[in-house]
């Protein structure tokens, strides 16, 4: 199977974009239909859960590792640049309704939350990455911008934008941030939220990640949100032993850690998330094709499946 990088709904911006999405015209009179038949996100969510074979993940850190980088590398990067990457082959999943109109994204952007301290009341950060949709090696890229936001956030003990943002409307009296917040819905409805405000809010991103394996916590979802634009969550669970079928009918046990992923199920149908997932998991098991530019095509075929989902098979 060989995944190509798919067109744009569109090459150029015209009439009736939005500042951060294209509108996607050519829609069937289903999908025209459901944003005002289902309007709500939340009322739309898909769950898929996968289990990752982590036995190549865990040899290409060990290498870059192997290196004594400033930085280290770890799962969590690898991950956000596989999703970054798929999200890249694949357009649809960087789609998202809003005001009854399916959009798609302009950027691929990921984010996730940043623990200024592992304590119960260390503050929470949330930081947000840009992902260009060429020219750049998605584990780099991911792996130098998670340095420069948790060097920003630990080390200079500093804010995001968004959460400067957030402490200005903590300040005000209820009335004015119910106000406010109510005429920035309206404002996203009519394709008119203000770009700067967008920019590091988690829930206008591609994707937001919960990366719950870090803090060995366990979970297979997490709802998606009626504020902003992001039709897709993931999180990532935490490592552990599982065993696996080969193809010869043998059993191995490997490290392995689940993915929770939860998508607004408007954006595309069923195959295509099928066959998204499945790249998802081919890069995250040949991590050396992340170091590839973003946009380069990927050929894979299927590779032996957890024992879990074997039995449901």
């Amino acid at each position: 199977m060989s995944i190509q990088t798919e067109n744009a709904s569109t090459s150029r911006k015209r009439r009736g974009d939005r500042k951060d999405a294209y509108l996607v015209r050519d829609l069937d009179s289903m999908h025209f239909l459901m944003p005002f038949i289902i309007p709500g996100r939340t009322a739309n969510e898909a769950v898929l859960n996968e289990v990752i074979d982590l036995s190549e993940v865990t040899k290409y850190i060990a290498k870059k590792n192997a290196e004594s980088p400033e930085f280290k590398y770890t799962f969590f990067h690898v991950i956000a640049a596989a999703i970054a990457k798929t999200i890249v082959l694949r357009p649809k999943m960087n789609y998202f309704i809003s005001g009854g109109r399916l959009w798609e994204k302009k950027d691929v952007s990921l984010s996730f939350v940043v623990k200024k301290r592992l304590t119960d009341n260390g503050e929470e950060v949330l930081a947000t990455i840009v992902c260009p949709k060429e020219g750049v090696s998605p584990v780099e890229h991911i792996h130098s911008e998670v340095q420069k936001i948790v060097y920003h956030v630990r080390k200079n003990n500093k804010n995001t934008d968004v959460g400067d943002i957030m402490d200005v409307f903590k300040k005000l009296p209820r009335w004015v941030t119910k106000l406010a917040v109510s005429v920035l819905r309206s404002m996203e409805y009519h394709g008119r939220y203000p770009k700067s405000l967008m920019k590091g809010d988690p829930y206008y991103s591609s994707c937001f990640i919960s990366n719950l394996g870090s803090i060995k916590m366990h979970a297979q979802y997490h709802h998606l949100a009626e504020w902003g634009t992001n039709s897709l969550f993931c999180i990532i669970g935490e490592k552990k032993p599982t065993p696996f079928y080969g193809s010869d009918g043998s059993v191995t046990v490997k490290d392995a850690l689940e993915l929770g992923i939860t998508v607004d199920e408007r954006i595309a149908d069923g195959v295509y998330f099928a066959k998204s997932i499945k790249l998802l998991k081919h890069l995250i098991a040949h991590p050396e094709l992340l170091e590839l530019p973003v946009e380069t095509p990927v050929e894979f075929y299927p590779v032996e499946q957890p024992v879990k989902e074997a039995v449901k098979a």
